[in-house]
């Protein structure tokens, strides 16, 4: 099926679909943030769970100062460098 939006009724047809699609995301939009709002409220966080944990961290801390090269410490702790850098920026 063609559309031709050239006469009246094509694209009145047109805005009628394009309307409904525009009320179709809006309605995803507003689930998505209900649901969100309904996980947080149960204490739930999104997002993928950190790797670099608080008792890493000091771990980390303590090794660096102790001297160790930070290439290994991040080896030791199971991140990357630039995990290591992100989180104990070098100075």
């Amino acid at each position: 099926m063609r559309l031709d939006t050239s006469t009246p009724s094509g694209r009145f047809f047109f805005h009628v679909m394009a309307s409904l699609a525009q009320m179709e995301r809006e309605l995803i939009v507003e689930r998505t943030k209900a649901g969100l709002e309904s996980a947080k409220k149960l204490g739930r966080v999104g997002g993928r769970k950190r790797t670099m944990t608080d008792s890493k961290l000091a771990s980390a801390k303590k090794l660096l100062e102790s001297g160790i090269p930070p290439k290994d410490v991040a080896k030791d702790l199971g991140v990357s460098l630039a995990t290591l850098y992100r989180w104990i920026p070098a100075t």
